[in-house]
């Protein structure tokens, strides 16, 4: 069976049919977006990458889906608080595309960080997380601040598990414990910086979706062609897509490069 986007759109909203949500289809976007009819709050999937992780995963990637959209509206009606919770709060990476407010208007909490990439602050609930906005830090009377400052210090908290893969000469580590924070701990400097020591060749890092970090060990310009593959192909898989572009690390910094085509590269 072929699926299209419209397709897995009415798969996912027979899945999820309650008289108190609305589901939207967006043709030309390819998204579904999913609201509780009172609150009008929501979530919105892209339907490309779900139907990437179905032709491979099938109806397992139609059930992960469904159960994080129903984890996320679910949440929305909880009341939430940052006191006593502040091992529970974590940076979070989004593209530069992602909204910088709710659906509501109220501006999320944010840093700029690299020309893909964004940092946001979360509050974690266990099996999902709440965005941290505007006004949850001023009805706890919190400062911005200082919710960074603890984000900070609790993905350096994390364990790092990494996998390691090697192909045409050039060494590929993967972080994917898939607890939500694999590409946060690109934010974990300590860490990357005794990675570096052990690199042979140059250091480039992937985010291309929540749930992975790539560190590539890049020995010859084939590496180059692997990661662009290799990124486009996570970015495509993902649940929350961020950027198929790499970063070449150095000194702590990261600098977007483009990986054009075969054996090319442009900053």
């Amino acid at each position: 069976m072929k699926m299209d986007s419209k397709r897995m759109a009415e798969e996912i909203e027979k899945r999820l049919a309650r008289n108190d949500w609305t589901f939207h289809f967006d043709n030309k976007k390819d998204t579904l977006r999913i609201e509780d009819a009172r609150s009008k709050k929501g979530v919105t999937v892209s339907l490309p990458s779900i139907i990437a992780k179905w032709e491979e995963k099938k109806d397992g990637a139609i059930q992960e889906i469904v159960y994080y959209i129903e984890q996320t509206l679910d949440t929305m009606h909880e009341v939430h608080t940052l006191s006593g919770k502040e091992k529970d709060i974590y940076p979070v990476i989004r593209s530069t595309s992602f909204p910088t407010e709710t659906s509501d208007g109220i501006p999320l909490i944010y840093d700029e960080h690299t020309a893909e990439t964004r940092i946001y602050y979360a509050l974690d609930l266990g099996s999902t997380y709440r965005l941290i906005d505007k006004k949850l830090v001023e009805q706890e009377n919190w400062d911005v601040h200082r919710i960074k400052e603890i984000a900070r210090f609790n993905v350096r908290s994390l364990d790092v598990a990494v996998k390691e893969d090697t192909v045409a000469g050039n060494t590929f580590y993967f972080v994917n414990t898939n607890d939500g924070y694999d590409a946060s701990r690109i934010l974990n400097v300590p860490f990357l910086e005794k990675f570096s020591k052990n690199i042979k060749g140059t250091m480039v890092l992937a985010v291309p979706h929540q749930d992975v970090l790539v560190i590539a060990d890049i020995q010859n310009e084939t590496g180059y062609d692997v990661l662009a593959q290799l990124t486009m192909s996570f970015f495509a898989s993902g649940r929350v897509p961020i950027t198929a572009l790499s970063f070449l690390y150095k000194d702590g910094g990261l600098e977007p490069i483009f990986i054009l085509g075969k054996n090319r590269r442009r900053r």
